[in-house]
């Protein structure tokens, strides 16, 4: 990791770390305390999804089921299992676990149904998503219909802030090696891709593999914010908010997911009391995106300090 970017995640922690301080302090109360952690969570959802559907070129409609595997599961670990350890180890140890199951169910789910494209893809993953919603549904352990309930409140705005900030510099690390790259080919002409030798298979189970992880991973940290779990809170129309998302930020710009992320979540809470007309402002609002700016906000662009500085120069040159 060069200085830059070393600079670029202390500040970003350090971020968080001021924000958590207020809330510790009262300056910020528990509902402002809870926005910021879905807002969090929601970046991670985005921003995996966006490996798949953005970066390698997908499209994916299970999300919402890998975050319902790697939420179950993780509170599993705290609830039913719950190991002789600290609360934050144990926290630690059932979202890696969470993550964990979510990436295997990612790579058995990723190898038949990636070889199919386009809709037939979008289909397969959704009838995934699916199958998991219903198989939770009716498994008793989990309490069934009547959802999982007890879950200990590990999750506060610090956990699921340096996660998000985790999650974004592992997928900026991917997308700048060569795997990313290769999956960035992908997205592009996938016979060509195939042409040059890449093994275009591979590279799509792992981008799966990978985006179902971190899904799993906010799944957990969903568990340990509301403390409850429910089939019901995993449907189609989650997966369809977390794709708004991507969409509205712009394809392949994780810059653009976690701005779109923050962008959703604020304008979500302001239309709560709206409730029975968010999804059709949502509707409304991707047609408009299609329409008028069908790239999204960012396009595939990034947002860094030397893209910042470039900007700063210009304006002095031109103000000159």
């Amino acid at each position: 990791m060069n200085k830059k970017k070393l600079l670029t995640v202390a500040a970003a922690m350090a971020f968080g770390v001021a924000i958590q301080s207020l809330i510790w302090l009262g300056v910020l109360n528990a509902y402002y305390a809870q926005v910021l952690t879905t807002m969090s969570m929601f970046i991670i959802l985005a921003t995996s999804l966006n490996l798949i559907n953005g970066i390698t070129g997908q499209f994916s409609l299970g999300h919402a089921g890998f975050a319902a595997v790697g939420g179950y599961f993780s509170a599993i670990i705290t609830t039913r299992i719950a190991p002789p350890l600290p609360g934050p180890i144990v926290f630690l140890v059932s979202l890696l676990v969470g993550g964990l199951v979510a990436a295997l169910a990612g790579f058995l789910i990723g190898l038949p149904t990636l070889r199919l494209r386009g809709d037939y893809l979008a289909i397969a993953t959704l009838g995934f998503g699916e199958i998991i919603r219903v198989l939770f549904v009716n498994w008793k352990f989990v309490g069934a219909a009547a959802g999982m309930w007890g879950i200990p409140g590990y999750t506060n705005f610090l956990w699921a802030y340096a996660i998000a900030v985790l999650t974004v510099l592992f997928i900026v690390n991917f997308m700048n090696s060569s795997h990313g790259r290769a999956c960035v080919s992908i997205r592009e002409d996938e016979i060509a891709a195939e042409t040059m030798g890449i093994n275009t298979t591979r590279y799509k189970v792992m981008a799966f593999t990978f985006g179902a992880f971190f899904a799993g991973v906010a799944g957990g940290i969903f568990a340990h914010l509301i403390r409850l779990l429910h089939p019901q809170s995993f449907t189609f129309m989650f997966s369809v908010e977390i794709l708004l998302m991507v969409v509205l930020g712009g394809l392949g710009s994780i810059t653009g997911s976690v701005a779109a992320a923050v962008l959703l979540t604020f304008l979500s809470e302001a239309l709560r009391q709206f409730a029975e007309l968010r999804m059709v402002i949502y509707s409304l609002m991707l047609i408009g995106i299609m329409l008028f700016r069908p790239q999204g906000l960012f396009g595939t662009k990034e947002l860094s300090v030397d893209m910042l500085a470039g900007m700063k120069s210009k304006f002095k040159f031109s103000k000159n």
